[in-house]
């Protein structure tokens, strides 16, 4: 398995490994989403890559608020991660992070940090296997107006 950065010439591919972890997005705006990001030199998505089948994705910015558990600015921020099931249990996810976890110390990060929603347990058990501590627990509340 090789990794690469993602570029324009990868965007169909890395849309397509993305609509399957954000199913309610459309094609349309995550192929614009992603090209502001491959733009963007406080954002990276990385791709891998076996053999002619790009199998994962990973996208990963710098975060320059606030950032829970965090004492530091800016933080590496993983954004999004998918590695195809097929190819699960053989350490994709955890190199995609390790990717960018190194992009975000070349850019003066000493901190990197992620989110889940609650009830996600599969990448709860993924995040703790990989390094990451649990650092807070967070309900959101909203009404119309």
């Amino acid at each position: 398995m090789e990794v690469i950065k993602g570029t324009i010439k990868e965007l169909d591919y890395i849309v397509r490994l993305a609509l399957i972890l954000w199913p309610d997005n459309s094609e349309d705006e995550l192929k614009i989403d992603f090209m502001e990001l491959m733009n963007n030199e406080n954002a990276v998505i990385f791709l891998a890559k076996e053999e002619n089948e790009y199998i994962g994705f990973v996208h990963c910015q710098l975060r320059y608020d606030y950032v829970e558990g965090t004492n530091t600015s800016p933080v590496g921020y993983l954004e999004g991660i998918y590695a195809m099931e097929e190819f699960g249990k053989k350490g994709i996810g955890k190199k995609l992070v390790n990717y960018c976890e190194e992009w975000s110390r070349g850019k003066g990060c000493v901190e990197f940090a992620s989110d889940i929603e609650l009830e996600n347990v599969d990448s709860m058990k993924f995040h703790i296997r990989i390094g990451f501590e649990e650092v807070n627990r967070l309900i959101c509340f909203a009404k119309k107006l």
